[in-house]
């Protein structure tokens, strides 16, 4: 299966499995991952999730054969339920990262709790060199974790950035070698899960304060600007340049 899911020691595990492909992220398997993380949330022996890729591979964001051929049309499609199922899980999440996190790989993880980085691990959020804006509420949150004019450079030039400055500028909590990451996240995800339930909940829960109805809204937005974006005519030649191995011409719209 593209998606994996695994229940050891009341940490639910959830393994992007799509090496050959990158693990690029179809419709089916937002889906699947959406359902991963309302398994969680509603099951009473998870206490924990985790978010794993493959040693080589985060994700590579979208398919993109696959997201051309279904987009999302509406606020109930697959990518869109698991944006909005991440962002408001009230159980913990702990991500471990190494290699792309491209995309989606990146914005999920700022909905997770703790994440952490391999030496190898590498971010970035080309939305705008597709023709596309962020989702995720990533417009929202990043500039707020990070900064306005860093999370500028990440998400209008697309600028990447290694597990190094992931950590300086506050995005991941600890940087090991990918032979260490893993297990030192599946560590750190049994720790909250040995936690009193409801004190890990009710403080997260705090922590994120009023600003899960700004999160909310602004995914709201952000998916409204997305799906009318990619009928336009810049993402239309940005995925074709894809296809077709070249670089988009975009001057070419007013």
């Amino acid at each position: 299966m593209d998606i994996e899911t695994h229940l050891d020691h009341d940490v639910l595990t959830i393994t992007f499995n799509r090496p050959a492909k990158k693990n690029a992220i179809t419709a089916a398997m937002y889906q699947a991952l959406a359902d991963a993380l309302h398994g969680g949330e509603t099951d009473p022996a998870v206490r924990a999730m985790l978010i794993v890729g493959q040693p080589a591979i985060f994700t590579a964001g979208n398919d993109i054969e696959d997201f051309v051929k279904t987009p999302p049309h509406s606020e109930n499609s697959p990518v869109f339920r698991f944006l909005q199922t991440i962002a408001n899980a009230q159980k913990p999440i702990v991500a471990a990262v190494r290699g792309a996190a491209v995309g989606v790989g990146t914005t999920m993880l700022l909905h997770c709790d703790l994440v952490y980085a391999g030496r190898s691990a590498k971010f970035s959020m080309p939305f705008v060199q597709l023709g596309i804006c962020p989702e995720a509420a990533s417009s929202l949150l990043l500039p707020q974790l990070i900064g306005y004019r860093r999370a500028a450079a990440k998400l209008l030039l697309g600028e990447p950035f290694d597990a190094d400055e992931a950590l300086a500028i506050g995005f991941v909590n600890q940087v090991l070698a990918d032979d260490a990451v893993v297990a030192h996240a599946e560590a750190q995800a049994a720790k909250l899960a040995a936690l009193p339930r409801t004190s890990v909940r009710t403080t997260k829960w705090l922590m994120k304060g009023d600003g899960a109805a700004a999160v909310t809204e602004r995914m709201q937005k952000e998916g409204a600007a997305f799906r009318e974006m990619l009928g336009a005519p810049e993402a239309k030649e940005a995925f074709a340049a894809f296809f077709e191995r070249r670089k988009p011409d975009f001057k070419q719209f007013v």
